[in-house]
């Protein structure tokens, strides 16, 4: 065998050296904890960790809090994940047009909130929603509508924090299909035009099927991030009122880090990852189909 055939892997090795440590023993050391009582004792000594085979799974899913905290992040997912993609395909296509003016203002404008620190713009909303000093019931106050408590409102709470996030995410998922909508040929638009498509017709009949691919892309990075809802929740309401707002991720870590039960919080974890993973393959396997027909 030629030399030359390893000097590959002499490249590749220190990648998958880091790889190997930070990402592979980490995951496969959370999944042997999960079925074991890992708590705080156990971090001084090992010993203490015991083998408790299913438990911490079969104990989860009797848990009425655990499904409280599914239902909540689906119910996140389900209602802010289409409209974080909607809104970010109607920006990205008014930027596109040639009829807009001042394109990379606006564009910096709606990409700004993804660069900002999500837990500064956090505590900003936090204040937005104040129901007593918060822009938002002041702006609402011009219209008649009065004062609301919207983070402490169990039915309010969850629609705020969905808010929040559309406003967070949008301008990635923009980007991303404004790059989409430039390897469109501007021919296929000016075929249309002559043949007396207007333009809602050629948004459903060239822009929706010619954005598939970055469709698909955007709605499995979106669905991904917001099956991990943590960071809003934790800083706007800490998972409550009355655990309205308290997610998966949310729940993991007060398991793990407010009552040391890391071992639960471990298969509260590979459940999720296992709900990410069913919901990647059915999006792939629905893309997959849609082509084939």
């Amino acid at each position: 065998m030629s030399p030359w055939t390893s000097v590959p892997y002499v490249f590749i090795a220190p990648s998958l050296v880091l790889l190997t440590i930070f990402f592979v023993i980490p995951v496969v050391t959370a999944f042997l904890m999960s079925f074991t009582d890992f708590d705080i004792y156990s971090l001084a000594n090992l010993s203490f960790a015991r083998f408790v085979g299913m438990r911490n799974y079969t104990n989860l899913f009797s848990d009425p809090l655990f499904w409280k905290a599914m239902f909540n992040t689906f119910y996140f997912l389900v209602v802010g994940a289409p409209l974080t993609i909607f809104v970010a395909l109607i920006a990205a296509v008014l930027l596109n047009s040639k009829l807009v003016r001042f394109k990379s203002v606006l564009r910096v404008g709606y990409f700004a909130p993804v660069v900002a620190t999500l837990v500064a713009v956090s505590v900003v909303w936090k204040y937005i929603y104040d129901p007593h000093f918060g822009l938002l019931n002041y702006a609402l106050g011009f219209i008649g509508i009065s004062p609301h408590d919207w983070l402490s409102n169990p039915f309010w709470a969850m629609p705020a924090i969905i808010l929040f996030a559309v406003w967070k995410n949008f301008g990635y998922t923009m980007m991303i299909f404004l790059a989409g909508l430039q390897t469109i040929p501007e021919a296929l638009y000016e075929a249309a035009e002559i043949d007396g498509a207007g333009p809602l017709q050629r948004f459903w009949k060239i822009t929706v099927p010619m954005l598939a691919p970055t469709t698909l892309f955007v709605t499995v990075v979106t669905l991904i991030g917001y099956l991990q809802l943590f960071a809003e929740p934790y800083i706007m309401t800490g998972g409550g009122p009355v655990d309205s707002t308290l997610s998966i991720v949310l729940l993991m870590y007060q398991q793990g880090f407010r009552y040391w039960q890391m071992g639960y919080a471990a298969s509260i974890a590979f459940v999720l990852a296992a709900v990410i993973f069913i919901f990647t393959m059915i999006e792939m396997k629905i893309q997959g189909e849609t082509k084939a027909a």
